[in-house]
């Protein structure tokens, strides 16, 4: 019969449960990757439906309108309305591109939750030495 060592047994036993424990950590990690990366998709999406949507329905709503004042003013002041539209207009592309910058801005990091749970591992890994 033969018989490992005394302490052999214990070393493999914890290099195993060391191995788990990597694995473990790693599998979690690229869980809560697959999730997040599915919610960025979603908000992607989400995000481009509400811009089409919006586009769409301003862009109607904007040909309408300047359709209607310029037939409204064809005899008196064609060219003023067709001015004042194109700097109405102009004033309102500049808005919606600041209030869109200003969305962007304060939109979560894609992924957050993943590299701070990366960062939080490295720094527990760097005080056990």
């Amino acid at each position: 019969m033969e018989s490992s060592p005394p302490g052999s047994a214990g070393f493999m036993n914890a290099f195993r449960t060391l191995g788990d424990g990597l694995v473990a950590g790693v599998q979690d990690r690229f869980a809560l990757f697959g999730v997040e990366f599915q919610e960025e998709k979603i908000r992607l999406i989400q995000t481009f439906i509400w811009i089409s949507a919006a586009v769409f329905t301003g862009m109607i709503a904007i040909s309408f309108a300047s359709l209607t004042l310029v037939y409204l003013f064809w005899e008196s002041a064609r060219l003023t309305v067709l001015g004042g539209l194109t700097g109405l207009y102009t004033g309102g592309l500049l808005v919606i591109i600041i209030a869109f910058r200003r969305y962007l801005a304060h939109q979560p990091r894609p992924f957050a939750a993943t590299l701070d749970e990366l960062n939080a591992d490295r720094s527990c890994i760097r005080n056990l030495s």
